[in-house]
Order: C-alpha cells, then sequence, then structure tokens
C-alpha cells in the first residue's frame, strides 16, 4: 500500500515556466547576452538553477563574471516574481485533496532552491498541507541522486515500497531509481511522455485523474 507520494514540483504540481525564464533573461540581458525564448527553457529547468542559468547562458557560462551577474539577478528578481505566472496544473489541486481524504501522505522533492518551495506552494495549495516541502538543500546531492527522498522517508518512518514518487522528466524518472522506489510520471509538464518512457518509466498519466487511479490502485 501507497503511504506517501513525493512530487516533482515544477512542471509537476506547477507551471512555472514563465517566471523561472523571465528572471534568467533579466540577468541574461544585465550581462549583455540576449533573452532566450521562453520554450526553449523546457530543456533548461530540472536539474537545479546553476544548470538552468549555465543551459541558458551556453558558452560564456565559463565567463564566471557574467555567470555571477546573471545568477544574482535570478536570484533577487525571482524571490519577488516567482509566484507572478506560475499555477497549479488542470486538477492537482482535487488530487491532492483526493488523496489527503484517502490518508495518503503528500510531499514535495524539488531541484529549485529550498527558500522558494514553500512560498510557491503556499500561494498556488493555500487549501493543502504538504508532509514535507524540500528543494534543494546544501546537506543532501541534487537529484538526480536518491539521497534526500531518502532521507525524507526515514524520517517518517516510511518504507520505500510505500512510496512513489512523481515527476515529468527523466531527472525524476533516474531518482526514483536511485532511490529504489515506485515511480509514475506525468506526460503534462516540460519534458513530455517520449522522453519518461526512454528513461524507464513505468507509467506516464496524461492527467491528474489517471495518476490519482495508477496511485490508489497500486498493488
Amino acid at each position: 500500500m501507497i503511504k506517501i507520494v513525493v512530487f516533482d514540483l515544477d512542471g509537476t504540481l506547477v507551471n512555472s515556466l514563465t517566471d523561472l525564464a523571465q528572471s534568467v533573461n533579466k540577468g541574461l540581458v544585465k550581462a549583455g547576452i540576449k533573452a532566450e525564448p521562453i520554450e526553449n527553457y523546457n530543456q533548461y529547468v530540472g536539474n537545479g538553477r546553476e544548470v538552468m542559468i549555465t543551459k541558458a547562458m551556453g558558452k560564456l557560462s565559463d565567463n564566471k563574471e557574467l555567470f555571477k551577474i546573471v545568477e544574482d539577478t535570478f536570484n533577487s528578481e525571482y524571490a519577488i516574481h516567482c509566484n507572478d505566472n506560475t499555477t497549479a496544473y488542470n486538477g492537482c489541486a482535487q488530487m491532492l485533496n483526493d488523496l489527503e481524504q484517502r490518508g495518503i501522505k503528500t510531499a514535495v522533492l524539488s531541484n529549485k532552491p529550498d527558500e522558494f518551495v514553500a512560498k510557491i506552494l503556499s500561494r498556488v495549495y493555500p487549501n493543502h498541507s504538504f508532509t514535507e516541502a524540500w528543494g534543494n538543500k546544501p546537506e543532501y546531492k541534487r537529484k538526480p541522486s536518491g539521497e534526500a527522498l531518502i532521507a525524507m522517508l526515514n524520517k517518517h518512518g516510511i518504507s520505500k515500497k510505500e512510496c512513489i514518487y512523481v515527476g515529468d522528466s527523466d531527472v525524476d524518472v533516474f531518482t526514483a531509481q536511485d532511490a529504489k522506489v515506485k515511480m509514475a510520471g506525468v506526460s503534462w509538464g516540460f519534458r513530455g511522455k517520449d522522453e519518461l518512457k526512454s528513461a524507464g518509466a513505468p507509467f506516464v498519466a496524461n492527467t491528474a485523474e489517471e495518476l490519482l487511479d495508477y496511485i490508489t490502485n497500486y498493488e
């Protein structure tokens, strides 16, 4: 029986692409670099802030001075604007409520800087209480390492077989594999079904309702 569902955040529970892209783009412009189209950020997010900025900057990311300008600008801009355009995906609020009603805990594990996670969740899902909501913490390796996920389960005395991890990218598939927990992908996020299947996702939901059915009927 599943006792906890741990979700990725960006591209899984929230569509945050515009706010992320605009905050990085402001840093790029400040550093004298051309802004990137928002849709390009589908491939930039998922591995944390530094990787996102590195991909957006391309070869110029080797310039430490320029990188610092972009990163510092992103940090200050995103702190103000992380909830300007970020929204819940269709059906996810109801899905979270249904899981809670069934006595299944919910949590979040993201590569996003930890200081932004609770701020976004409180704005997008104000009526839901997550058991844990972790971003990238310095004491744990970043996903796709399963280290933080295992620590979260240990904190609450939940075994690996009682957990399912949900995400939208190959990073999430590899995280679940590394932690040796069950996994489900979602097709509505930033990367799509093909990437998830290629990475080894055993199931990819097209709607929140499909995901709920998969979780609650898992044997």
